[in-house]
């Protein structure tokens, strides 16, 4: 998630490029019709036809919970929709089911997550003509051969602030496979978020646990909006590659949700992956500088708290009906507000954070984890997924190789979920 969005104001209070001479062309549309006026039009590299491509952080079913709506329909508004992400060339996606902080202060957090994940799976089901849930890459890989989409469960907040495993397993059980340790971007009872406070200094010995079973389990492990101690803990601590979902890179934002060159390298050390998002906020530095005053860092209290915040101040007055009534004025997560153009940042700056990853880290440990219907403030080029081919040409507008655009485009997200989930 964007921490530039409306509801980031919870956390606080918690602490066209032109074509390059490649052939166009366009990936089958198959059986989901194009809404009246649809623009199948847009330009796509043979290279990205042909590619497998997943996206690592794409969010789903907030909108689909709250506001009874169907994936599977064009929506008129936000970023992602089953039609769209056809029409973008996406084979597979990490379904990113999502658990926000408006839950926690209830501790309805539990009860939140089984019910996102549920309507996931029933949503999934009810799309089975374009999408199939994977729980493995061979999955993935069948899947793409019938000509459907894949989706990968990801859980996005916390599934449980204490991290109990019984619940992990549950969840394990209905088909997730990937999930993210903090509690968003709030410390839970065993991770550091990087936002919050650093109860921890990193994991504690039941966030080593927590790691331990989703080892055990085949889970991909997701250190997006984890600190930077964490993340390095958490590979140190996972016998399996870990992976960040996404975000930037630290040297490029000084943003605290963007990735420190050292976390990164351990990540790739242990053959993971780091998923590059698609927004201004953690990209473009003149864009953070524009809105540094908007975004202040909260000084850290010395000494740091033995009970993370969100576990010392319950507030139970709300039903969850009542919180999903708020929640619902946040919807859908989509970044609305005006981008001077000096600030608006072209996808040709995206490309470069890009090889900014691939020179520190190498073209085997980055890839793609847009954050769409997140709230990301996209490129002028994009403005939904359907215009995801603008990322293949921008990298083939730095003179990468097709294998390399290949990788980034979906093979090692594909190679990650394969040796985590299947042990190969």
């Amino acid at each position: 998630m964007n921490p530039s969005m409306k509801r980031r104001d919870v956390i606080k209070s918690l602490a066209l490029l032109p074509a390059t001479g490649n052939a166009f062309s366009f990936k089958s549309i198959h059986s989901i019709p194009a809404a009246a006026g649809a623009a199948l039009n847009k330009p796509m590299p043979d290279l990205h036809r042909d590619a497998f491509v997943m996206d690592g952080h794409t969010h789903v079913m907030s909108r689909e919970l709250i506001l009874k709506t169907d994936i599977g329909q064009r929506y008129p508004d936000g970023t992602v929709d089953l039609p769209r992400a056809r029409e973008g060339g996406l084979d597979a996606m990490f379904f990113s089911v999502y658990t926000p902080e408006n839950y926690y202060p209830g501790r309805f957090e539990t009860k939140n997550t089984f019910r996102v994940v549920n309507l996931a799976l029933d949503q999934i089901r009810k799309n089975n003509a374009v999408i199939e849930l994977a729980l493995t890459a061979s999955d993935i890989e069948r899947i793409n051969k019938k000509g459907k989409m894949a989706a990968f469960l990801d859980l996005e907040g916390g599934y449980d602030l204490h991290g109990d495993l019984d619940v992990l397993r549950a969840l394990y059980k209905l088909g997730l496979r990937s999930m993210q340790l903090t509690a968003h971007s709030t410390t839970n009872a065993f991770i550091d978020a990087c936002n919050d406070v650093y109860t921890w200094g990193g994991i504690n010995d039941h966030g080593k646990a927590v790691i331990k079973e989703m080892n055990d389990l085949g889970m991909v492990i997701n250190v997006a909006h984890a600190s930077n101690d964490a993340i390095i803990q958490s590979v140190a601590a996972s016998r399996h590659p870990v992976i960040y979902s996404h975000g930037g890179f630290y040297k490029i934002v000084d943003h605290p949700r963007c990735i420190s060159d050292e976390a990164a390298r351990a990540i790739a050390a242990k053959g993971g992956v780091i998923g590059v998002h698609f927004g201004s906020l953690f990209n473009n530095p003149k864009y953070w500088a524009w809105q540094k005053a908007n975004n202040p860092i909260r000084v850290q209290p010395d000494p740091q708290p033995k009970i993370p915040r969100i576990l010392s101040s319950q507030d139970t007055s709300q039903t969850i009906e009542e919180v999903d009534k708020a929640f619902a004025r946040e919807l859908p997560f989509t970044y609305n507000g005006s981008i001077p153009d000096e600030y608006w940042m072209h996808v040709d700056q995206l490309a470069k954070v890009i090889d900014y990853g691939v020179k520190l880290v190498g073209e085997d440990h980055i890839a793609l984890g847009s954050d769409l219907d997140g709230g990301p403030e996209l490129p002028r080029e994009i403005k939904d997924i359907s215009d995801y081919p603008q990322i293949t040409m921008a990298m083939q507008k730095l003179g990468y190789s097709d294998q390399r655009i290949k990788k980034i485009l979906g093979l090692n997200w594909l190679r990650v979920i394969r040796t985590v989930t299947e042990g190969k």
